[in-house]
């Protein structure tokens, strides 16, 4: 007697016939839900750029937080459920921490990623119900230069030049293979995820609804853009279709 899918979904460590966790793939389908956000990587850093959805107009906009550090020189866009990014960034925070500690040396990129992925996939273990619903795309630099990874509620990571997540992803990500290139500068890079943000949001971009982040080689250091930066760079913007 075979069991329903049903009864697959009774489970997280439980295989389908056809070798599926279904509540892995349904957490996968929660970041389809999320807002969109990309991350674009080049020579001079990474650029970080997210869609903020504001439900109401008695939400206070700075409430909303997207884009979060991890440690000095990291730090993540998040689409999902926002409390479960939360959990995986305070875990990244205490390793990055611990690292500093027992090293002397800033934690790398790849290690803090590993960290955030091991406790992601720790969803069979008897400490939680359920996937991680959430999925985010993580930058930083190190003694390798500028990196940029996408992790997602399997546990999986994998590094990117330039990356979409969330609802918009894939009009997104068609965008990013068509117009990025590797000579591009961190200004050409922010102004392109802008205008990719703007193709894919039902609501018009503005500087209250998109949070910005860069962190360049130069000074290694993980920093939110101010309003003022994004709302000069959206009436830059060309008003042409990319």
């Amino acid at each position: 007697m075979f069991l329903t899918r049903s009864e697959y979904d009774s489970g997280v460590n439980t295989f389908s016939r056809q070798g599926r966790l279904f509540q892995v793939e349904y957490a996968q389908g929660a970041i389809k839900l999320g807002t969109t956000a990309i991350g674009i990587q080049t020579a001079e850093g990474v650029v970080l750029s997210v869609e903020k959805r504001l439900e109401s107009k008695l939400l206070e906009p700075s409430s909303v937080k997207k884009i979060l550090k991890l440690d000095g020189h990291i730090g993540c866009a998040m689409s999902g459920i926002v409390a479960d990014a939360r959990t995986l960034v305070d875990h990244a925070r205490v390793e990055a921490q611990n690292y500093w500690f027992n090293f002397d040396e800033k934690i790398p990129v790849r290690s803090c990623v590993q960290s955030i992925c091991d406790l992601a996939l720790d969803f069979g273990g008897s400490k939680m119900a359920r996937p991680f619903g959430v999925a985010l795309l993580v930058v930083g630099v190190d003694e390798k230069g500028p990196a940029l990874y996408s992790t997602d509620p399997s546990g999986n990571y994998v590094k990117y030049l330039a990356k979409a997540i969330g609802a918009g992803s894939e009009g997104a990500q068609t965008s990013l293979k068509d117009h990025y290139n590797k000579s591009m500068t961190l200004a050409e890079a922010k102004t392109l995820s802008l205008r990719i943000l703007k193709q894919v949001m039902e609501e018009k971009i503005s500087e209250t609804n998109v949070e910005m982040a860069v962190i360049t080689v130069k000074d290694e250091k993980f920093c939110m853009c101010q309003k003022e930066e994004v709302k000069l760079l959206i009436e830059n913007m060309s008003s042409a279709p990319l």
